[in-house]
């Protein structure tokens, strides 16, 4: 005799559509009952449609609080629904570019139909912290929009979800679980090692025997010295194995190396804020390179010696720059990169020095995939310290510290030389970010609007702040708008820009990727061009104070948000 399939009366919640990058909200609204049963049901039937009798999934997640409880009801909601095989992390564990990864590879010979991922990425975790649930495609990239919209809209209306209330399955032991559901039929769960398969996808990537001759000194003839913060989040085993077993580095130069569901009470969002220990200890002068992960291991943030902090368009477009440094891209052609709309522009210079297509997208990893999917690009990259390739199809921390170390073991110089270089060959994107989180929704929203209605106004006007002018250049004043160069599809309202005539830019928007409340972002930068070597090298925050001063003021942000400062700058 089988397992019941148990059909669950149920009604909406309000608020489950999915922002740029899932479902997030707080942990106790996920904890309602029948309002995660409700969510995963709305993604199986939206999500692989006809594909569900017999499909297969990976699962897993960063470890947050609520990550086992979730995969125990995942599993049961997909064998009550026909699917015949889970991939699960052992303990519901994998980060967000090893589940990736597994989806496009494959299993046992069989196609993977998709993946769900949970988290909140570099939100807070806890009882009373942020928890997520993401649906990625076949491809092994984040849901696109038509797929989400499905998903909400199965969200409001619907009556009753499928389970298989007495299924019991030990994801805590690698191994393969077999039940039989009645009605359904045969439904497996393979329970794996969360780190083998990822790490073997980098060996592949990169030149493992050369990165480990510069850490041991045998390029260089000192030893390279690495500071690495996991933020207690889905890095940790991964940076473990790899640059401690695999490339020999120092276990004690690896920080927060142990995932918890809380992140230790920290914010596990790698920048100058959240990282600041990271920051403090690289400012001493001891290592050569510092980075940090966020909290599913998709974000990275780099770090020269004495605190030299890498913007990341500027790390986006140095890789760029030193693509043939990794032996991966040497045996593909590379056809173009690409980059979120708020990103500077740095990488469009070296995309026109190689003579290749450049591509400027929305926010949001999904917008990448169908380019990648096409071989238009190679390399993308967003300002929100996301850096990533064809490789798989979500950005990638592991990967792009790797880039940089497979690069300066070609180049054999400093990670302050390689950027200061590429800054002398290509003019220096400065470039920064003040990001206002929790802020009142409702002030957010009217702060959008206040603004747009303004922005036909700004078309030919001066702005002036600290003695510094700037021209509105004509016809660029929008709320950016997005056409799918491969399918078609078409994305509006992805933020506000005022481009000015020496391309200085200010973009607004408000995050997706918050759980409560609104964060509003806002974006400033500036070209200098390689032959102005007074202002060069000055610091970011000089040299875009006028330009800060005149994006408040336009906004009016002190007045629509209470807030006399920002949350972080970036």
């Amino acid at each position: 005799m089988g397992i019941a399939v148990v059909e669950t009366p149920t009604k909406p919640f309000a608020g489950q559509k999915p922002g740029t990058s899932g479902l997030r909200k707080r942990v106790p609204e996920f904890q309602q009952l029948n309002y995660t049963e409700n969510f995963v049901q709305a993604i199986l039937d939206a999500g692989l449609g006809s594909k569900k009798k017999g499909a297969q999934l990976v699962v897993g997640g960063d470890g947050r609080f609520l990550s086992m409880e979730a995969t125990n009801v995942i599993i049961k909601v997909s064998a009550a629904n026909g699917l015949s095989r889970l991939i699960v992390g052992q303990n519901g564990f994998l980060s967000t570019p090893a589940l990736s990864n597994l989806i496009r590879k494959g299993h046992e010979g069989r196609v993977v139909d998709g993946g769900i991922i949970l988290t909140a990425s570099h939100n807070p975790g806890g009882p009373k912290g942020d928890f997520g649930i993401k649906f990625n495609c076949e491809n092994g990239g984040p849901a696109p929009d038509h797929v989400t919209d499905s998903i909400y809209q199965i969200t409001t209306k619907i009556d009753k979800y499928l389970i298989a209330k007495d299924l019991e399955c030990d994801f805590t032991q690698v191994g393969r679980y077999e039940y039989d559901i009645d009605g359904v039929g045969h439904f497996t769960v393979d329970v794996i090692d969360s780190v083998t398969a990822y790490v073997d996808l980098m060996k592949d990537i990169f030149d493992f025997p050369k990165i480990k001759s510069l850490l041991a000194g045998e390029l260089t003839g000192h030893k390279f010295r690495v500071l690495l913060d996991s933020m207690h989040g889905a890095t940790g085993p991964y940076i473990s194995t790899i640059l401690v077993d695999c490339l020999g580095a120092d276990a004690n130069n690896l920080l927060r190396t142990v995932p918890k569901p809380d992140f230790a009470g920290g914010h596990p969002d790698p920048n100058l804020t959240y990282a600041k220990t990271l920051v403090e200890r690289l400012h001493t002068g001891e290592h050569d390179l510092g980075a940090a992960f966020d909290g599913d291991g998709d974000r990275n943030m780099i770090l020269g010696k004495n605190g030299f902090f890498v913007c990341p368009s500027d790390s986006l477009a140095v890789i760029a720059d030193n693509i043939d440094c990794i032996p991966y891209f040497r045996t593909r052609k590379v056809n173009g990169f690409a980059r979120s709309m708020p990103t500077a522009g740095a990488v469009d210079l070296v995309a026109k020095s190689k003579g290749l297509q450049v591509y400027e997208t929305p926010t949001g990893w999904k917008y990448f995939g169908n380019l990648m999917d096409a071989g238009r690009i190679a390399i993308c990259g967003e300002e929100s310290f996301g850096t990533g390739s064809d490789h798989i199809r979500e950005k990638d921390g592991v990967w792009a510290l790797l880039a940089w170390l497979q690069i300066l073991a070609e180049r054999k110089e400093t990670v302050e030389e390689i950027v200061s270089k590429h800054w002398q060959k290509y003019g220096r994107n400065v470039f920064t970010r003040y990001d206002y989180e929790n802020v009142d929704a409702a002030g957010a929203n009217l702060l959008m609007t206040f603004l747009e209605a303004q922005l036909p106004a700004f078309v030919g006007r001066d702005f002036s702040a600290n003695g510094v002018t700037y021209k509105v250049c004509v016809a660029v004043a929008d709320n950016f708008q997005y056409t799918d160069p491969v399918d078609g599809s078409v994305a509006t309202k992805q933020g506000l820009r005022i481009v000015f005539e020496d391309g200085s830019r200010l973009v607004f928007r408000l995050s997706g990727t918050g759980s409560a409340g609104a964060t509003i972002r806002l974006y400033v930068d500036s070209y200098i061009p390689s032959n102005d070597s007074s202002r060069l090298l000055l610091p970011a925050h000089e040299l875009l104070k006028p330009l800060v001063l005149i994006a408040l003021d336009v906004c009016k942000m002190e007045q629509f948000t209470n807030r006399k400062a920002p949350t972080v700058i970036t």
